[in-house]
């Protein structure tokens, strides 16, 4: 593969650089425009006074939060901490950062708090003007009206964030759940969609699943061989894995040719796309 073609492969940095600082933080976003990433990747829940918040589940996880008096959260307790439950000056209480987490020797530990999605915009943009955004919509059907608003709604409260910010150029949404996807080119036609693809599901069925073609499929990467990536990107969609983190992998996926690379580790990435 040609550098120039390397030299067009995007990187999203993955709840901004889990891999070096916490996860959906405003220092790991900082951290990884810093860096360089093309895209800064995140994940929304709701509060109960329908702020939209940067978190990966619509609860406080017990593997890397800590309560607001900075003691562990009990296995059986963490997904009663429901942020659809919680008002966001509440949220903003719980400490997510200081706690080392197991999966990732290398990040450094800080006190942190789930931030609000405007902030990260406010951030983001103050350090790169032309950053953009993939911005997951953390909904299932068993979550609607006790972990998360139904999609209508949750759909709703996210375009009128991007809006308000005038980003809807920069930016594409994504989700697991297509009633979701369903849901946004509903209320915006024009919006980018990735359609997400866990390792147990399969692509082709779950395209068929939709009413329109999405921009993007963005599916686990050891589902890709290169002739479908290269099929898909022939019939107009752009092929973006996720969450490609050790070196090997990473070259794999540059020499199928994918459009960009979700990683928590950004830092190993950049210096491939180089050389």
């Amino acid at each position: 593969m040609s550098c120039q073609n390397k030299e067009t492969i995007g990187v999203q940095g993955h709840r901004g650089c889990r891999g070096i600082l916490p996860e959906n933080s405003l220092p790991a976003f900082k951290k990884a425009v810093a860096l360089g990433v093309n895209t800064l990747e995140l994940d929304l829940a709701v509060s109960k006074d329908k702020k939209v918040v940067v978190s990966h589940e619509p609860f406080m996880s017990r593997f890397y939060c800590l309560d607001p008096n900075g003691a562990e959260i009990p296995v059986e307790k963490d997904t009663l901490l429901n942020l659809y439950k919680m008002d966001y000056e509440e949220i903003k209480q719980f400490d997510c950062g200081s706690k080392p987490h197991e999966r990732f020797a290398e990040q450094e530990n800080m006190p942190v708090y789930k931030p609000l999605l405007r902030e990260v915009f406010t951030l983001a943009d103050s350090l790169n003007r032309h950053i953009t955004y993939n911005i997951e919509l953390k909904a299932r059907p068993e979550y609607d009206n006790i972990y998360t608003p139904e999609p209508k709604e949750f759909v709703t409260l996210v375009l009128q964030e991007l809006s308000e910010k005038q980003l809807f150029n920069r930016c594409n949404l994504q989700a697991f759940d297509n009633r979701v996807l369903e849901e946004i080119k509903r209320q915006a036609p024009n919006m980018k969609v990735a359609m997400l693809v866990d390792e147990h599901e399969d692509i082709d069925e779950k395209l068929a699943e939709l009413s329109f073609k999405p921009e993007i499929i963005s599916p686990y990467y050891e589902l890709l061989v290169k002739s479908d990536v290269k099929a898909y990107q022939q019939q107009g969609y752009k092929i973006i894995p996720w969450t490609v983190n050790e070196i090997d992998d990473m070259e794999v996926m540059i020499a199928f040719g994918v459009n960009a690379i979700i990683t928590d580790y950004p830092n190993r990435l950049l210096p491939l796309l180089k050389h």
